[in-house]
């Protein structure tokens, strides 16, 4: 028997999530990797996964949780093995196929990466995909040129989960970042991660409607899009780019073409759920190298995998500050 959280859709489509102890074999067993999971954590499209929203899960029932990490138990795959810790996130797991929320899971071994030695299975899930997705902005940005040198760089939605961890490996990389944020009381936060400066959501909010601004920023990392990003591009300094990675102040926007003609603005998307398993690689070992634990530990709240639910909810409220690490054996 192995512990789950169960979401299924009831006769008249709505949606609930129940903690419940079922058969090891109902799990999928088309992987050749089986994992004991340790931890796991919350992201935003849990909180739709756990409520129905999004239309990413197409089959009930269902274990959500994109993502896990843990020790390998069994092996089908050479490039595992037996007493390995792994950590799996992306290619679509808990959305089209069960993922984390369970004491056991199972995948394909081209979805998953051997921990750096120097990163716990603890340590990897108060990143998650969260931690995983702001290292991989900016070594997106940097490779457009992005430098510390360059002019502040603005992180939209500080408060989040990519927002928090982004605001603390740029800090640790001598950028100057201007944390935006729509909850004041959460500003020494930010200051205490590495934020030079608060930005109100408002102050982004309250467009003049020119098609281009004065440049202020060297860079962006956009956790929100809508038209806060929309602000962002009119704002950019000459050749810098933005790293759009989230919609929760909208899927769309009304931009301008100049900034794009006129400065050379770029925006580059960063989609966390395909990125091949050598970037992955590399991703892991920057946030083993360069994540502080004291300040990742600080920024972390651990639960149990029965409260997940609530935070489900909560983080699509806007709720939820920092990074919540799921402890699935407590």
């Amino acid at each position: 028997m192995i512990k789950a959280l169960i979401v299924d859709q009831a006769e008249d489509n709505s949606v609930s999530a129940s903690l419940q102890q079922i058969e090891a074999d109902r799990l999928p067993d088309d992987g050749e990797v089986d994992i004991a999971v340790e931890y796991s954590t919350i992201n935003y499209k849990d909180g739709l996964c756990l409520n129905g929203l999004g239309r990413l899960v197409r089959t009930y029932p269902h274990v959500p949780g994109v993502d896990l990490a843990g020790t390998v138990t069994a092996s089908r795959d050479d490039r595992f093995a037996a007493g390995d810790r792994v950590v799996m996130n992306g290619f679509r797991s808990g959305e089209i196929r069960w993922g984390g929320y369970a004491t056991r899971a199972s995948g394909k071994a081209d979805w998953m990466v051997r921990l750096p030695d120097g990163m716990s299975t603890r340590h990897s899930q108060m990143l998650g995909t969260a931690g995983f997705t702001a290292m991989q902005a900016i070594m997106r940005l940097e490779a457009n040129g992005m430098t510390p040198d360059g002019g502040e760089v603005l992180v939209t939605g500080a408060g989040g989960g990519v927002g928090s961890v982004a605001t603390v490996l740029l800090a640790a990389r001598g950028y100057q970042v201007a944390a935006m944020t729509g909850r004041a009381e959460i500003a020494d936060y930010l200051t205490g991660l590495g934020a030079s400066r608060i930005v109100s959501r408002d102050e982004m909010q309250d467009d003049p409607g020119k098609v281009m601004e004065s440049g202020v920023w060297g860079g962006c990392i956009d956790c929100v899009g809508g038209q806060i990003l929309a602000r962002a591009i009119k704002q950019m300094n000459y050749g810098c780019g933005i790293a759009s990675l989230g919609n929760a102040a909208g899927a769309t926007m009304e931009a301008s073409i100049i900034p794009f003609l006129l400065r050379g603005v770029a925006v580059f998307g960063i989609d966390s759920v395909m990125v091949p398993i050598p970037e992955r690689e590399r991703i892991w070992a920057a946030l083993d190298a360069e994540m502080p634990r004291d300040v990742l530990e600080s920024m972390s709240r651990e639960i149990t995998l029965a409260e997940v639910p609530d935070y489900g909810r909560q983080i699509l409220e806007g709720r939820v500050r920092g990074r919540i690490l799921v402890n699935m054996n407590a």
